[in-house]
This record gives structure tokens, sequence and C-alpha cells, in this order.
């Protein structure tokens, strides 16, 4: 016997929000498999917002409307039974995100959850991430968003260390990361990674998907740090434009994937990494995952 659930999760970054709709297949005497039935990207820039004005405008407060009534009404034409909506930094820190919330849940009948860079990172670590973690290796998880980058060390196919920190694309593309965030990351880096011979980054995010993607690799093969760096130069020497044309990059990609690939440089440079495994996992897949579980 097959039993099929049909789950949906919501994602409200500081870049974008994305409604994930998953199928859950249950079989007797069998792993339940988690199948993507439909991911929707919208590119809501709230961060641009929260992070120079420190408020989501009410043109973005519209738009975000827009959207949550059209997930709405997705999510019923797919008849998704149970869903959650989670939002991130650019919510967290904007002065008006629990109004907006509040708006939200008026106009389009969804309630949001706007959760801690902690429980972010918790809840990432019960998606597909588990099923990746080979026991006898070392890894730095590092999910780097709109907003914030997560940064979580695995040893022993168990979390050790994991930290929060207020540096993402958006940040980074409005000159708010200051040398002495750099710094702090570097320190948290090396004193966690330092008694490891051989550590691995595991990196999440869509700009880390979508260089894995201009790559060509197969899924279980990793990026170098080589590749990586040469990538960088290589982004850094096209505008804007050429980024959309020749690369086929979205509008809303083509600038924040030159700070995030400096972001994952870093941290096998300060983590000692060699091989950067980008395995298709995110915030949505882990939120349905949690519902699932019953942790969330």
């Amino acid at each position: 016997m097959i039993s099929i659930k049909k789950y949906a999760a919501i994602d409200i970054g500081s870049n974008a929000m994305r409604l994930l709709i998953t199928n859950i297949v249950e079989q007797q005497d069998k792993e339940t498999q988690f199948n993507k039935s439909a991911l929707i990207r919208v590119p809501i820039r709230l961060g641009q917002d929260a992070f120079t004005v420190g408020e989501i405008s009410d043109e973005n407060i519209d738009r975000m409307i827009d959207a949550m009534k059209a997930f709405k009404l997705l999510m019923k034409v797919y008849k998704v039974e149970k869903y959650k909506a989670c939002a991130t930094s650019a919510m967290r820190e904007a002065y008006n995100g629990k109004e907006v919330a509040t708006i939200i849940r008026e106009k389009c009948n969804i309630d949001i959850d706007i959760i801690d860079g902690k429980i972010e990172a918790t809840i990432i670590a019960s998606s597909d991430l588990h099923d990746f973690l080979k026991t006898d290796k070392t890894y730095l998880y590092v999910d780097v968003g709109g907003g914030s980058t997560e940064f979580s060390l695995f040893d022993d196919g168990k979390m050790i260390a994991s930290k929060s920190f207020k540096i993402g694309t958006v940040r980074m593309l409005n000159n708010m990361v200051s040398d002495i965030v750099w710094e702090e990351i570097e320190k948290w880096i090396k004193c966690n990674t330092e008694e490891f011979d051989e550590v691995i980054l595991i990196g999440s995010g869509g700009n880390i998907n979508k260089l894995f993607k201009l790559s060509g690799k197969l899924q279980d093969k990793p990026l170098s740090y080589l590749y990586l760096n040469s990538q960088y130069q290589y982004l850094n020497s096209l505008t804007y434009e050429q980024r959309i044309a020749e690369l086929a990059l979205n509008t809303d990609r083509a600038d924040v994937i030159i700070p995030a690939t400096k972001v994952y440089l870093n941290a096998m440079k300060w983590s000692g990494a060699r091989q950067l495994f980008v395995p298709k996992i995110g915030l949505a897949d882990g939120i349905v995952k949690a519902m699932y579980q019953g942790s969330l």
C-alpha cells in the first residue's frame, strides 16, 4: 500500500519568496520519499528595504500580499493538506516585520513564523542533509542567504557547532558588512575547524545551486576551490547585463551571485576545505521534513 501526503513550505527570504510543494510517499517497509511537485520563486527583495531603511515598504507589502494570495490558490489547486510559512532575517530585522505578518494573516489567511538564525539552521539540518553526511568525515555546512549566513559544523554525523552571522548577499551589495564581521566569521571557522585534519564544505542557497548547475557536474561530484575562484573572477569580469545575457541568470540573481561566491570562497579558505558539495537542500525542504517529523 502506498500513501501520498501533500505538504507545502513557504520560505520568505531576504532576496526572494519561495513556495515548495512536496509529495510525501509512504510505503510499508520502505523509506518515506519526499518528491518535489512544484517550486515557485518570486523575486521580492525584502532585504533591500529591511537592511537599508529598516522597514518593509508599502509597495513590497502589496507585492507580498499578491504573492501570498497566489501561493494560497496554488496550494488549493495542488490539494495541499498541510503547510508552514517561515520568514528569515529581512522580516526579523524590519521594525514593521510583525506588523507585516499581521497584515498577511488578515488579507491572506496565512500565518508567518518569523524565525531566528539558530532555528533556521536547525530546520535546514532536519532536511536531507543527514542523508548526505558520512560519519567518518567532518563537514562545514554554509547556507548563504540575502540577509544572513548560517554556518554549522558536523562531525561523526552530529552537529557540534552552529552560528548565524549578519552577512548576506543583499547586505553585501549595499556595503553593509564591515571588516569586523568578516574577522568574526574567520575566527569562528578557524577556531571550530582547527582540530580536524580535513573539512569538506557543503553549500546551500540559490546562488551556489546556480554555480553548480553552470559547472555541468553530476550531483554527487564536488566543486573545487580553484574552480570556484575562477568562476568568481569570471563573474566579476562580466557586466550585470552580460551575466543575464550570456549566463541566462535571472535579473535578481545576476548581482547577488558574486557576493555569495565570496562567502563560499572565504569559508573554504579559512576551513582548509578543498571540496564543496552542493546537495539540493534548503530551508523549504527542511520545513517540509520538520512538519512531517512533528518538530515544527
